[in-house]
């Protein structure tokens, strides 16, 4: 695949999406940054959509991470075990309310460094709430993020560090929060992964995986 690497190029795509998608938002719901870290860490092999439905209801019982460490671990295990791989967010959630407990007073830290050190977070969470809590610049690259920078010829990688380096490298800085939020929009919504909607595509014509497709049909 052709790799795109002007800046211009980019955010011609990029301003294409803002306008498509004005409303963009991480589909996670929160009201808050404690809220938002433990939703990003139950996502890790789940749907959005599933960990939603998941903590309507958990943290109508549970609000800080006191809560969460005072929980009997079995009992955690009962109410996320829909999410998946529940044994070892079960404890991720208990280690990292510990350590904001006893190193951050029981409060999510607005930092990127501070938050990568937290149990069961990595730079992909830590960007989640970097971002969306704290209004602090940063990219995420999920699974749509991935996807959809290969495609369009942003990197020719499937390294998540090498891609969010890539997407800093290409968009100004305001654009890093959204950025995520209109990729991961459009690959939900008409960029699909193995049945994509190339006919209703507002980039397509830019698209170099599009591109490349309609050239050999000639």
């Amino acid at each position: 695949m052709p790799v795109k690497s002007n800046k211009d190029f980019a955010k011609k795509v990029f301003d294409i999406l803002k306008k498509e998608y004005p409303k963009a938002k991480p589909a996670l719901e929160y009201s808050n940054p404690f809220e938002l870290l433990i939703s990003t860490i139950l996502s890790a092999q789940c749907t959005d959509e599933r960990v939603n439905l998941v903590t309507k209801v958990l943290f109508k019982k549970y609000k800080n991470p006191k809560d969460f460490v005072n929980l009997r671990t079995e009992e955690l295990e009962k109410e996320i075990f829909s999410t998946g791989f529940y044994k070892q967010k079960t404890k991720s959630i208990k280690a990292c309310c510990e350590e904001l407990i006893n190193n951050h007073n029981g409060k999510v830290p607005a930092d990127f460094d501070e938050l990568v050190k937290l149990p069961g977070v990595g730079r992909k969470t830590a960007s989640v709430i970097a971002g969306n809590a704290f209004g602090i610049p940063a990219i995420v690259v999920d699974t749509h993020v991935k996807r959809l920078s290969n495609l369009l010829g942003f990197i020719d990688s499937q390294n998540p560090d090498k891609i969010e380096i890539r997407l800093k490298e290409l968009l100004p800085e305001s654009y890093w929060i959204n950025s995520s939020h209109w990729l991961a929009t459009h690959g939900r919504k008409v960029c699909i992964a193995n049945r994509p909607k190339c006919n209703e595509c507002v980039i397509g014509d830019l698209c170099a995986s599009h591109l490349l497709v309609m050239n050999k049909k000639k």
